[in-house]
């Protein structure tokens, strides 16, 4: 039987871990090959590969520092050399430096808004070639609820996340005409290792009393969704902000 992205080559960037290597198997137990970007851990990101192997997918590793404009020009030219394209590109990495605004540093500033805006930014461009000259692609952005409701001591990440979502309204008028569409999905609480350590139990008992369907997220969660939205089925869906919350905002 034929899976639905049988054929289709996907670039995930942040793969190595959490919500980027959820995304990463889904899309390949679908039928995608997978290009697996990570910046750094080696180990981790070699895990998701031999996962998706074992589980009978292809994948390939794409070590890139997504900030480096001739780094990320190179890993997208590799993964066409060796699949002949790129069809769905999945902007996941991203990295949090929290502070009160009047504390923070001007690198945490700059490195977050690097990593999570400039990275995008980085990635769709050079990705967005092949999407072209197939007349077919899917841009699937995930920034986060902070990006809407913003975040106290998260003003560089909620700035990172707000530019990721006009960013990605901005892209998709750009290339709709193409059959591109370009959606971003905004996560509340999704239990990962970057966010298992960032609240004590105290403040996670407290948080879940404000989510209506009276559980955090997981990985898979986010991945269900980006597998619709990377569909044929979601054709017609763009430009849109959509929050995966559980109810909470």
């Amino acid at each position: 039987m034929e899976k639905e992205f049988e054929g289709k080559v996907t670039l995930v960037t942040g793969a190595s871990r959490g919500i980027g290597k959820g995304i990463a198997l889904k899309m390949a137990s679908l039928g995608s090959r997978v290009a697996v970007n990570y910046r750094s851990n080696d180990d981790e990101a070699a895990k998701v590969l031999k996962e998706i192997e074992a589980n009978g997918g292809e994948a390939t590793l794409a070590r890139c520092d997504i900030t480096d404009s001739d780094a990320v020009k190179a890993m997208t030219r590799s993964i066409v050399d060796k699949w002949g394209r790129i069809d769905i590109l999945v902007n996941n990495a991203g990295i949090v430096k929290d502070n009160l605004l009047l504390r923070m540093k001007d690198r945490d500033w700059d490195d977050v808004l690097n990593t999570n805006l400039r990275g995008a930014y980085l990635c769709t461009k050079f990705a967005l070639r092949s999407m072209m000259d197939n007349f077919w692609g899917r841009i699937v952005n995930i920034a986060s609820l902070a990006g809407i409701t913003g975040n106290m001591g998260q003003a560089n990440y909620s700035a990172s996340k707000g530019g990721l979502i006009a960013f990605t309204k901005a892209v998709a008028r750009e290339v709709g005409s193409r059959n591109i569409t370009s959606n971003v999905i905004c996560p509340g609480y999704i239990v990962t290792e970057m966010t298992g350590g960032a609240f004590t139990d105290e403040m996670k008992d407290e948080l879940l009393k404000r989510i209506p369907v009276a559980r955090f997220g997981k990985p898979e969660d986010v991945a269900d969704l980006v597998s619709f939205l990377a569909s044929d089925r979601a054709g017609y869906v763009s430009a849109q902000v959509i929050s995966i919350d559980g109810g909470l905002i």
